[in-house]
């Protein structure tokens, strides 16, 4: 019974933060709610700081909530599958170099260049830590956050191909994002001696090509039923049934769960949505996964913020928290910008593209659960993050306030002549 009531207790909590924002703070949801959960936990530091002691049950509240495992192993498949629903698969495959270019190449140079640069940085502070670690690091906050990114964008109004660039390679990147960070993870644990490029070679084939592959099954599967009946009920349970199916079946065979999802999402929200659904079906499956996403953002993001009571801040490593957010996003701007200036030859692009994409590539929950799953065997566990929570701040709440800004630098002209795919 335990369950429903840690359950109970955050969804009370993300109802109020969800009115208060709509009542007083009036920014998007999912940011204005993560700021009053980060204003609520500074309060109870600083009244725990005071000799009123508030702040332990509420880290004894988060603890037994399991952060790392409610994202990993059940939000993430309703946030990714609703995401995938509403992206075109034309808009995405007339961006698909870009995408793929950013989801592979660009997310491991990015995991080398933030590995690098922080542990010069380390150097420089004093601070001893080995570079393996700078390296897991740079693996856990280099692939974008979809969570994030579909949620800010949803508001921003981007230039159509750019919306897609950066959607699409948020969905995507995750699958090698997680393939590196488990092959530095069991390095940097001691229990990786054995990875070599064979052994990685494999990991990458189970973990993206059997989560495709078992995306496009569930996805054909799901959509060969809805065929067959015309009945809303019974067809939002059988995409409702198709993410959280596909998404356990791929961890149990060690299968990427994300990828599958993806996947199915896809292929349920174009040629499912176009040949397998009348008109009223897809309203209903619509509004229901589109309830989903809401409902399941505004607890991430309450999380997010609430999950500053469980980390360490202390001198040196704040001043490397602070500093690695510049460098996240010069690496970002690296491996974004010349994939741009290679694929420009063959194809133009928005005006400021690399900046947006490189203002837009937001770090979110995905980062944080990654950087908890680390064990106490890895030394540098509590450094990376907090380092990493600090990061993600700054991409959700500076990064995901001002994007709209900056996309407004885009000639209205351009922003017509690139919305379509």
């Amino acid at each position: 019974m335990e369950l429903f009531p840690l359950f109970s207790g955050v969804i009370v909590v993300a109802a109020v933060f969800s009115y208060l924002n709509h009542r007083f703070i009036k920014v998007p949801t999912t940011i204005g709610v993560m700021l009053i959960a980060l204003a609520v936990s500074l309060a109870l530091i600083l009244l725990d700081v005071a000799g009123v002691r508030v702040r332990e049950p509420a880290v004894d509240f988060l603890e037994r909530l399991q952060f790392r495992e409610a994202l990993l192993d059940g939000m993430l498949a309703f946030l990714l599958f609703a995401g995938a629903l509403h992206v075109k698969l034309d808009d995405l495959l007339g961006q698909k170099r870009v995408i793929g270019v950013l989801a592979t190449v660009g997310v491991v140079v990015t995991t080398f260049l933030v590995a690098a640069l922080t542990f010069a940085l380390c150097g420089a502070l004093g601070l001893e830590v080995e570079f393996i670690h700078c390296l897991l690091f740079g693996a856990l906050i280099s692939p974008t956050d979809p969570i994030a990114v579909l949620g800010i964008l949803k508001s921003a109004k981007a230039p159509k191909t750019l919306e897609t660039k950066i959607a699409g390679e948020s969905l995507f990147n995750d699958g090698i994002g997680v393939v590196v960070f488990l092959v530095i993870l069991g390095i940097a644990s001691g229990s990786g001696g054995a990875f070599g490029a064979v052994e990685v070679g494999k990991l990458l084939l189970v973990e993206v090509g059997g989560g495709v592959l078992l995306g496009l099954i569930g996805g054909w599967i799901a959509y060969r039923l809805i065929r067959t009946v015309d009945n809303y009920q019974v067809e939002v349970l059988i995409t409702l049934a198709l993410a959280m199916g596909l998404y356990t079946f791929a961890h149990a065979i060690h299968s990427s769960g994300p990828l599958a999802v993806v996947v199915a999402g896809l292929l349920m929200g174009n040629t499912g949505r176009t040949l397998g659904m009348s008109e009223h079906t897809r309203e209903h499956i619509d509004t229901f996964w589109e309830l989903i996403d809401e409902i399941l953002n505004v607890i991430l993001f309450v999380l997010i913020g609430l999950e500053i009571l469980v980390v360490d801040f202390e001198g040196k490593v704040l001043v490397l928290a602070v500093l690695a957010i510049p460098i996240v996003l010069f690496a970002r701007f690296v491996s974004v910008g010349a994939t741009v200036s290679v694929l420009r030859r063959h194809r133009p692009f928005t005006p400021h593209a690399v900046k947006i994409m490189t203002w837009g590539g937001l770090r979110g929950g995905i980062s944080v659960a990654l950087a908890l799953s680390i064990g106490s065997e890895v030394a540098a566990r509590d450094m990376i993050l907090t380092v990493t929570y600090v990061v993600v701040l700054f991409s959700i709440v500076v990064q995901g306030l001002t994007i709209k800004r900056l996309i407004g630098l885009v000639p209205l002209s351009s922003r017509a002549k690139h919305q379509g795919a």
